[in-house]
């Protein structure tokens, strides 16, 4: 899948051995409380596609169709891309076997654990990829429950004119406040819709300033109260929800992470290259910006480049 993505600037350095080796360039837009752009750079209206960090906008397009769950933990890993932890797994598996569904319902694609130990504790048990260790199962399964709950047929559930997709769309376009400039499929197999970075962090800010109850707050709510739920352990989205009080965080393949903090604002960049390695120095310069300033950016604003397994240099953000 291409993305949609025109380009931006400047925004980390790569420096090896006391050398600037490299530029990493994209796009940030930095909200304020009241939602106006407090700062930016590079191209923040032109459509890209967020990829996971849609997935909590599409858990409230769930709830809205008529997802219903006892346990806020559940809906926490429906909008998460989990690591495949123990306890990622058990709770996919409970989730469906809860709603009498069997694990064969899910179309998104056999993998293997994104956590190490996981994985090597997986292939040293005889084990193989499956479906439910992807780490997007959480999402299928909730989009299997929804269909359940609305009474649709769970065949065909990733079309996008699926009953079930159509409501998802809705709901982030609502959220998000602007049009969907196109649909694709992503790496999950489910539809993927492209907006702009500004939409992107107009809809964290949304959820974590949503009155208390509606379907916006209670995601922002189940994220923020179960964060190794929504990533794994010591995970950035992990750290960053564990750190920074109130605070959502969610991050996407090809170098998307959108973040929002109630009565502060929102963050959300695109690393041009879809380097991982970039985002996390720019969200703690951008957080920085907004007056934020708890312990764990500094954990997050340098991260190391090893050579021999050593420490040899590092990303730091330039912008």
């Amino acid at each position: 899948m291409a993305e949609v993505y025109r380009g931006g600037e400047r925004l980390a350095e790569v420096v090896r051995s006391g050398f600037t080796e490299g530029f990493h360039t994209g796009s940030v837009v930095v909200l304020g409380a009241d939602g106006r752009p407090v700062d930016a750079v590079g191209d923040i209206t032109g459509p890209i596609f967020p990829r996971s960090s849609s997935k909590p906008m599409q858990a409230v397009g769930m709830l809205r169709a008529g997802l219903s769950l006892a346990d806020p933990a559940d809906l926490a890993l429906i909008a998460a891309s989990h690591y495949g932890q123990e306890f990622h797994i058990s709770r996919v598996r409970a989730l469906l076997a809860g709603a009498g569904l069997d694990e064969s319902l899910l179309r998104c694609p056999a993998d293997l654990p994104l956590d190490i130990p996981a994985r090597d504790a997986v292939l040293a048990a005889g084990g193989h990829a499956e479906r439910v260790y992807m780490n997007c199962s959480g999402k299928h399964s909730g989009m299997l429950l929804t269909c359940r709950a609305a009474g649709w047929s769970p065949e065909g559930y990733l079309d996008p004119e699926h009953p079930l997709q159509e409501r998802i769309t809705d709901a982030v376009a609502e959220i998000a406040g602007e049009p969907i400039a196109a649909t694709g499929i992503d790496g999950c197999g489910a539809p993927v819709l492209a907006f702009s970075l500004t939409a992107l962090a107009t809809a964290f800010l949304r959820l974590v300033s949503a009155e208390a109850g509606s379907a916006e707050r209670s995601v922002a709510d189940a994220m923020r109260a179960h964060p190794d739920l929504v990533s794994g352990t010591g995970q950035s989205d992990d750290l960053l929800m564990s750190g920074v009080a109130g605070l959502l965080a969610k991050g996407g393949a090809e170098g998307v992470h959108a973040v929002a903090i109630p009565g502060v604002g929102a963050v959300a960049l695109k690393i041009d290259d879809g380097q991982m390695r970039a985002r996390m120095p720019v969200v703690a310069s951008a957080l920085r910006r907004l007056g934020v300033t708890a312990p764990v950016l500094a954990k997050l604003d340098r991260v190391p480049l090893l050579g021999g397994g050593n420490p040899v240099g590092e990303v730091r953000s330039t912008w």
